[in-house]
């Protein structure tokens, strides 16, 4: 055995064993587990209702997967989760798929990547919180992160849509980004060449990193090296069997002849599924947690407050980060309870200042109103001791009326009497 200080320069040198020792069987080992427990990968689709998205899903694992069928008039994007198990043979695999409903079907598109980076977003803050747990089961705990984005580009058109290119640069730094063509055998050959050529234009234009392929490793290097120059993957999903000559594959029939699904000069379905399940699949995963994951937690750390030291400074201790953080957070919360305090006070001394001019005017309207009916009395019973006025005068009047009728009448009948006693005379 050689020990050697780590501060010293001298290298250290391998030993050759004097016999079998034993664990060289440590990969086999570690394989035994990883089969025993399973695997997880979960894909992301995003694309426009009626690109292909589930059929494309349903190809790719040869199996049909039950999903809701999405409506042309859904009033926001709405991500739909569905987890199956599936076992190949002695491996399994718990598969999650993840649909965007509704995504390009609004009016206004301006904000139709949010929900896709708040889902992606939300999965690696799961991850985080058990990370962070006390009492921890990593080992057995299914993992929530999506680690791939098959984008899907409508076929129509020359080129990517400006929510495309807003989409993928959103996604780039969250996710693993594969671009796809959807439905690639309703253009020809030639439209689908110069589409695939304009989309990559576009995409080296505007800066959009998508998932390459990795050619580090001697045994897929080449293979790999020879798909990056692939994208976007044109692509047809089927689950439907027709016959070609005297045998059944995948495909589409049509009036003028059939579309394999499975074979490569018709479309890149065979070439996506050796790239996304058979080679890759792996590179996908440590991918998202190295590279995706490690980002989001950095940030979120130091949104915490936690931070790398540098080598020549001091090691923090990991409690006087905590207190320092939480003196930080009672401090903000001292400070917005103390502006929400001042808010209220501020807001009841408004209140009051209102009530008391209402008050006022109130006041002001009711002494108007007992002034109105003090003038209109007024002026009622002076009209009352008018009218009085007027009735005395008027039954005085009818009473010397009365008085003059009678002597009037007393006159007249006393004339005849004196006429009679004349000519008795």
């Amino acid at each position: 055995w050689v020990n050697v200080d780590q501060d010293s320069n001298e290298e250290q040198r391998s030993l050759e064993l004097s016999g079998h020792v034993g664990f060289d069987s440590l990969p086999c080992q570690l394989v035994n587990k990883l089969v025993a427990r399973g695997f997880c990968f979960n894909i992301l689709c995003v694309g426009e209702t009626g690109i292909g998205k589930s059929t494309l899903m349903s190809t790719l694992f040869g199996r049909t997967f039950e999903n809701e069928e999405a409506s042309h008039y859904e009033e926001e994007v709405r991500l739909r989760s569905q987890t199956y198990d599936l076992q190949e043979n002695t491996v399994k695999l718990k598969l999650t798929i993840v649909h965007t409903a509704g995504f390009g079907d609004q009016i206004n598109n301006e904000e139709s990547y949010k929900p896709i980076l708040d889902h992606i977003d939300a999965q690696f803050e799961k991850y985080l919180e058990e990370e962070l747990k006390i009492k921890r089961s990593l080992f057995n705990y299914d993992d929530p992160r999506i680690h791939v984005c098959l984008y899907f580009i409508s076929p129509n058109g020359h080129s990517l849509k400006a929510l495309d290119l807003i989409t993928m640069k959103k996604l780039e730094s969250k996710v693993n980004l594969i671009p796809v063509i959807g439905k690639a055998d309703i253009i020809s050959k030639n439209d689908l060449k110069n589409l695939k050529r304009n989309i990559m234009n576009e995409l080296l234009s505007y800066g959009v990193q998508i998932y390459q392929f990795p050619t580090e490793d001697e045994d897929v290097a080449e293979i790999n090296s020879s798909i990056n120059n692939c994208f976007p993957f044109a692509v047809v999903g089927s689950t439907d069997d027709v016959k070609i000559g005297n045998r059944m594959v995948k495909g589409r029939m049509y009036p003028w002849g059939a579309v394999q699904v499975e074979n490569e000069d018709h479309c890149d379905l065979v070439k996506l599924r050796e790239m996304l399940l058979r080679v890759n699949m792996e590179d996908l995963r440590e991918q998202t947690h190295s590279r995706h994951y490690e980002l989001f937690r950095r940030c979120k750390l130091e949104e915490m407050g936690f931070k790398d030291t540098d080598p020549d400074s001091q090691s923090f201790s990991l409690q006087e980060t905590y207190e320092a953080k939480r003196k930080e957070l009672i401090r903000e919360l001292q400070h917005k309870e103390e502006s929400m305090r001042q808010m209220f006070v501020n807001k009841v001394k408004e209140t009051e200042a209102e009530l008391k001019e209402k008050e006022k005017e109130l006041q002001e309207r009711f002494e108007q109103l007992k002034r109105l009916h003090h003038e209109e009395k007024k002026s009622l019973e002076e009209k009352r001791r008018e009218l009085e006025e007027e009735m005395n005068a008027f039954n005085r009047r009818k009473v010397a009326a009365d008085t003059l009728m009678g002597q009037a009448l007393q006159g007249c009948s006393q004339q005849p009497l004196k006429k009679d006693k004349d000519k008795k005379k």
